[in-house]
């Protein structure tokens, strides 16, 4: 079985911002495909640009003190 496929966000971002680009008209399919595309486009940004969650490493806890 084939690990898990990570996603190119990044390449898909730029594809999705190419086809806004060409969706210029001012007729109504175009502009709502446009609100669409934004949406997309930000939710993409916003996977690209997230940080793995970070795991807590948790130090041993120190025994009672010895006293000199």
């Amino acid at each position: 079985m084939e690990g898990p496929l990570t996603s190119d966000f990044s390449a898909a971002r730029i594809h999705l911002e190419r086809a806004y680009h060409y969706l210029r008209g001012n007729d109504e399919t175009s502009r709502l495909a446009c609100e669409a595309l934004d949406l997309l486009i930000e939710t993409v940004a916003e996977a690209q640009h997230r940080r793995p969650e970070a795991g807590v490493v948790e130090f041993p806890r120190a025994t009672a003190r010895q006293s000199f």
